[in-house]
């Protein structure tokens, strides 16, 4: 029997925090270093642009490294790359994930499932045992079923 965890509790992957910031950085260092070396021919305003576009790509690498599950005492915050959801207990019903699923997802009251990217199926143990403990918190806190 898994024991409830203390709350309040964060559930975040580890390595695709890591590779996400690590690759944003290589991509900024590599579009500065591209727009102080790159033909004379461009200019300044082609520079600029090559550094934001740059600056873009790691946002949307942020956006990624970012996700996350927190739960509390009233309920769970499901922060996703683009979308924030919070969610009461008795509103989310069951938590599942199968071999291969990119993520889990939850089962909601009113009849929708949503994934929850704060916790990578690639990182296999780490997401076994965070899904484990999300399901021990839905059955002290919730409306989740008995598992076997």
């Amino acid at each position: 029997m898994t024991e409830t965890p203390a709350l309040p509790t964060e559930w975040r992957p580890r390595t695709t925090r890591l590779v996400a910031y690590a690759t944003a950085g290589a991509i900024i260092l590599a579009m500065i270093v591209l727009a102080v070396f790159v033909a004379p021919q461009f200019t300044i305003v082609d520079r600029v642009l090559m550094v934001l576009f740059g600056v873009g790509l790691a946002w949307i690498l942020h956006m990624l490294a970012r996700c996350r599950v927190t739960a509390d005492e009233s309920g769970l915050t499901v922060v996703n790359a683009f979308r924030t959801r919070r969610l009461e207990w008795p509103e989310v019903l069951d938590v599942t994930m199968t071999a291969g699923d990119p993520w889990p997802r939850l089962d909601l009251s009113d009849g929708t499932a949503l994934g929850v990217m704060g916790i990578n199926g690639a990182e296999k143990k780490l997401a076994a045992r965070q899904v484990t403990e999300l399901a021990a918190l839905l059955k002290a806190r919730g409306e989740a079923p008995d598992r076997p």
